[in-house]
């Protein structure tokens, strides 16, 4: 794989068991660049460790007034600087080629999982905290998978030096052999508490990245209450824990690398010292002392790369197992699967067809089904073609209610609810694509991604809808006239919109989005709150321009607003989870006094003394 080819086509199917096992995966996956990475390292480790042989050659020419011999190993010391070269370009180039890879592989997968995922993954994992993963983990995973194929290399290396200077000069190699091992492991008893010491300081990191975020997100609102300075103040506090975790960690990698010069160090003294005593008595020659010593001292560079891999893997497995938990997450529990018990049970939409299944579970998006959307959980039933209001009492019911329409149950109610069906298939059974396709959810907090209007509006859909079509049934010709006036060549379609449309207005923002909704035209398309942010007159209007503009397509809109609710054909009242009353808003009104309640606002005494009055008159009358 090289980085031209980038994306990947399909970045396969992870092994998100745990950290180390994806660690693991995405080494499998990339077996060919590290076996390139391997080989270009031999060439360029084993070339530095021919260096000191070459050496020890030519001292030995010099003192046996050889010039044959000292031409010759001046060659070799050339071509060897040359392999040096080549070996180090190529191994930084496919080192680095597997660091881009593997980072962009896993932010495929990320990407892939979010959008699998959808409103449910913020759910699960703080939003803060997707950022982390997506960012600053996916570097220290790429980081360890760089460093791997060059600290194979290193250690294959060093294990053969080792070895050559034992068969060379065995008085001298014992002390090398003995030594080397010690050198390897002996930085192993800091690494617990300085990967204890690194996740503390990731974890700071997510959190204060958290409250940025949040802060950002939330800055309008902030700056209206003054609320501003104790953001501020805390994001301080939260940025100085980051520094001061960042401290702690880095004097603890300090004293690893500390470690990591010394004891080389050490071992060099002892060689120089013992090889001058042997050199006196005569029991090796000043060459092979030489040798000996430049290879020693060559091994330095190879065995820096065992610091380099144990603080790769110390930082790349905890974000591995940061990124192994977000990657592991299911659309929909496994258990929560609509049972033959269920489906026997329901009495108004009919038994799954197994031949329609079977073929929208291929992928074939031709198959998508049409009908009602029936929610067997609450007994909703949105009719095929028709505008259909739902009323909760309870806002948050609403918001899960409508993932629940689009497929996206939240996960502890995942476990005991059956799936939603549209027609007679559940939506649990079709592939993501195709049930993205069929049904599409509005939520009550849509999010405006930064780029042009025209960017903003080409979205898959249909075809039915044009954008101008659905800008008017969203009643956004105000928001046209602003984003004209900030166009350079008056096109509102060519105006820049800000990250999340922070440059609009909350009513604003809400528009575009459900005119965004309106382009694609999917076969059922669910609004939650599409008009909370509006004003009375506006809002009115926008009923009526979806009611139009969605004739003869199935339209849920979740409110409360008695002006959407006079327009909609259909109306369902629910409450504790369940479908109480069905009928038109008007009789709604009259006949369901809890209806009542939620939609005029109604107090508790407000609604006894309607009550009242109500007997009064029916007393009156008999």
């Amino acid at each position: 794989m090289q980085i031209r080819d980038l994306p990947y086509s399909d970045p396969g199917v992870p092994d998100a068991r745990s950290g180390p096992r994806f660690l693991l995966w995405l080494g499998r996956n990339q077996l060919g660049g590290q076996l390139k990475s391997l080989a270009w390292g031999l060439l360029h480790f084993g070339s530095i460790a021919g260096l000191p042989y070459m050496v020890g050659v030519a001292v030995e020419a010099v003192l046996d007034r050889s010039g044959g011999r000292l031409a010759l190993a001046g060659a070799l010391i050339v071509v060897l600087g040359i392999a040096i070269a080549l070996g180090d370009t190529m191994l930084h180039r496919t080192a680095v080629t597997n660091w881009i890879t593997a980072a962009a592989r896993v932010q495929q997968l990320l990407a892939r999982k979010t959008a699998l995922l959808g409103s449910a993954l913020t759910r699960r994992v703080a939003a803060g905290e997707v950022v982390a993963v997506s960012t600053g983990d996916v570097e220290k995973i790429g980081w360890f998978v760089e460093a791997l194929s060059r600290f194979a290399a290193a250690a294959l290396t060093v294990v053969l030096v080792t070895i050559g200077l034992v068969v060379y000069q065995p008085a001298l190699g014992v002390v090398v052999a003995v030594g080397i091992p010690v050198l390897a492991i002996a930085v192993l008893p800091l690494l617990p508490r300085a990967t204890r010491r690194a996740d503390f300081q990731r974890e700071k990191a997510g959190r204060a990245t958290e409250l940025a975020s949040d802060t950002v997100a939330g800055l309008r609102v902030l700056r209206g209450i003054g609320g501003e300075e104790l953001f501020l103040d805390r994001y301080r506090r939260a940025s100085q824990e980051v520094r001061t975790a960042a401290v702690r960690s880095a004097r603890m990698w300090a004293a690893i690398s500390a470690i990591q010069v010394l004891m080389p160090g050490l071992l060099m003294i002892a060689v120089v010292w013992h090889g001058v005593h042997l050199a006196r008595e005569g029991r090796i020659t000043v060459g092979e002392l030489v040798t000996v010593y430049s290879a020693v001292m060559m091994l330095n560079y190879p065995l820096r790369h065992f610091e380099e891999i144990a603080m790769a893997y110390s930082f790349s497995r905890p974000s591995a197992k940061r990124a192994a938990r977000v990657l592991s997450l299911e659309r929909t529990s496994p258990t929560g699967k609509q049972t033959a018990d269920e489906t026997d049970g329901s009495t108004e939409s009919p038994d799954v067809s197994a031949e329609h299944t079977s073929a929208v579970s291929a992928g074939d998006l031709s198959t998508v089904p049409t009908g009602d959307l029936y929610d067997p959980a609450t007994g909703l039933l949105a009719p095929a073609g028709r505008f259909t209001a739902v009323v909760c009492g309870d806002p948050d019911a609403a918001g899960r209610l409508a993932e629940r329409l689009g497929g996206h149950p939240a996960f502890d109610d995942a476990a005991d609810l059956p799936s939603v069906r549209l027609g007679d298939v559940p939506l649990d059974a079709l592939p993501l694509a195709a049930a993205r396709t069929a049904v599409l959810v509005q939520d009550k907090d849509p999010v405006l991604l930064s780029g042009t209007l025209s960017t903003l509006l080409d979205v898959p859909s249909s075809g039915a809808v044009s954008a101008t079509e659905a800008l008017a049934a969203a009643q956004c010709s105000d928001v046209l006239d602003a984003l004209a006036q900030a166009s350079v060549d008056d096109d509102p379609m060519a105006a820049h919109l800000t990250e999340r449309g922070r440059s609009l207005s909350g009513g604003q923002r809400q528009r575009l989005a459900l005119a965004r909704s309106l382009v694609t035209d999917p076969e059922a398309l669910v609004l939650d709150e599409p008009t909370s942010a509006v004003d009375s007159h506006t809002e009115a209007r926008v009923a009526d321009g979806i009611r139009k503009l969605r004739q003869g397509r199935t339209t849920v809109v979740l409110t409360s607003s008695p002006l959407i609710l006079d327009r909609a054909e259909r109306v369902v009242f629910l409450d504790d989870g369940e479908v109480i009353a069905v009928g038109e808003h008007r009789e709604l009104v009259h006949s369901e006094p809890r209806y009542r309640t939620v939609v005029t606002r109604e107090t508790d005494d407000e609604r006894v003394s309607v009550n009242t009055l109500t007997d009064l008159d029916i007393e009156e009358t008999a």
